[in-house]
């Protein structure tokens, strides 16, 4: 170890008690905590035993049984019949909405469902005007209902032609099984109240160009709303590839780097300074593998340092347009003769999404991986706001500031390598809103999360240059 690393020094403020600041920047009477060297090794977030109790509460049968009656509808096309009992877009929408009504029912008041609908005009894959509706179940927040997470699945299906809304269109894979995860998340969850704002959504228009999910997202966008974090469940029914080989116990989670919504002054600041694998979603993905990857959920979260695969899109993308930290969960190696492929047999081969072909025990491990996330999130405090780091002067050393979190107990400041892909070290900083530390700023990247009473950590913030 470097001797001159370990004695570093760490200077902590706590901007309410320590009042005026000198002229360097620094809060007049800073108190010095001592020799913390360079922080403590950050650990993965271990399950409490509250959070195992409702991982526990998937039921694989319950999954299998939504994934099979969505499949039955024959198609979900969004071109589809919305007036048709038993076939058709409509059908499915009606189904979904007595499902989670059902769910409301038993949740003592905690749950709200709602049917968002809007008329899409004529646009790319939509040549006539269609009514696209959204199945939107909300698990209002107890102290924080501000605060908001939200996870979702599309139930709309297509066939191999994107336009064939007649023929069948099983959407098992893709994506029943998305689908499945927020109806059986807002089940279980449901029994509780976290401290902020967890919504479950079932989304239509997907396969004609993320119609409803990104009205969603507008919708939250015009509202305020402060969505903190975002999770599309997109083809996360099977664990078999095309070659037929396995992997039951991986997750992909796909998180961009540059920000979709950037703008030309945000990208002339990252290019500066660095940042683009500290992005908001790549902050959360790095949270989801601290919390989601343990024994209470059987599985391995694989962070994919993109967007999305090449050629594809999800619903997450319409929340990364409004600004909102979103990110995509999608099964280890795909089968692609089974995703929009119409139901037929060609040389021997079985085509087509069928529930035949899904993993029912591997979409319940998928759902404890968000129920872990989202419950991690929404009992913890929120994201630090305001994250800054001084830049007036040429130092050696390196303050932070933000602003204050509510539920917040303390702070942790973070840091990693520039070449390190996950923070390393952190420093207890207490209440404090300030922290300067003796590490370059040029030569290491820093992060601030908030901390709760029970010791339950936000994502990291990465900080913006103030001077």
């Amino acid at each position: 170890m470097n001797p001159t690393v370990t004695s570093r020094r760490v200077f902590l403020t706590a901007s309410a008690a320590l009042g005026l600041a000198s002229a360097a920047g620094v809060p007049a009477g800073a108190a010095e905590l001592g020799d913390r060297g360079p922080g403590v090794p950050v650990r993965p977030q271990r399950p409490g035993p509250e959070l195992r109790a409702l991982l526990r509460q998937v039921d694989e049968r319950r999954i299998e049984a939504t994934v099979r009656r969505l499949a039955a509808f024959g198609t979900r096309h969004t071109l589809s019949a919305q007036d048709d009992p038993a076939r058709g877009i409509g059908a499915a929408r009606d189904w979904l909405f007595a499902q989670f009504q059902q769910v409301a029912a038993a949740s003592g008041g905690r749950l709200s469902v709602e049917l968002q609908s809007y008329v899409q005009p004529p646009a790319d894959r939509i040549p006539v005007p269609t009514k696209i509706t959204n199945v939107v179940a909300t698990l209002h927040g107890a102290t924080d209902p501000g605060r908001v997470y939200v996870v979702s699945g599309h139930y709309d299906s297509r066939r191999s032609d994107v336009m064939d809304f007649t023929g069948d269109a099983p959407g098992a894979d893709d994506d029943a099984s998305g689908v499945a995860v927020a109806l059986e998340l807002a089940r279980v969850l449901s029994t509780r109240q976290p401290a902020a704002t967890i919504v479950f959504a079932a989304v239509a228009g997907e396969e004609q160009g993320l119609y409803g999910a990104r009205h969603m997202a507008q919708q939250f966008k015009a509202a305020g709303t402060d969505v903190q974090a975002m999770f599309t469940d997109d083809i996360v029914g099977s664990s078999r590839a095309d070659d037929g080989t396995r992997d039951p116990f991986t997750i992909r989670l796909f998180a961009e780097g540059v920000p979709t919504a950037e703008t030309p002054a945000e990208a002339n600041l990252r290019r500066s300074i660095g940042g683009e694998n500290d992005s908001p979603p790549r902050q959360l993905a790095r949270f989801v593998k601290s919390v989601a990857e343990n024994d209470a959920t059987g599985m391995n979260v694989r962070i994919i340092y993109r967007r999305d695969r090449y050629l594809r899109g999800g619903d997450h993308i319409g929340f990364l347009e409004q600004g909102y930290p979103a990110a995509r969960f999608t099964e280890p190696a795909e089968d692609f003769a089974h995703q929009h492929q119409d139901v037929r047999v060609e040389n021997g081969v079985q085509y087509g999404d069928l529930p035949e072909f899904c993993d029912f025990p591997f979409i319940a491990r998928v759902a404890r991986v968000n129920g872990a996330a989202l419950w991690s999130l929404a009992t913890a405090p929120g994201t630090p706001k305001g994250v800054k780091i001084r830049t007036a002067a040429l130092t050696n050393d390196s303050e932070l500031l933000w602003d204050a979190t509510p539920g917040a107990a303390g702070y942790e400041v973070l840091w990693r390598e520039t070449t390190a892909p996950d923070w390393t070290h952190a420093i207890d900083v207490g209440p404090a809103r300030t922290a300067k530390i003796d590490l370059s700023k040029d030569n290491v990247f820093f992060g601030v999360r908030a901390v709760g009473p029970d010791g339950r950590r936000s994502p990291a913030a990465f900080p913006v240059p103030v001077s």
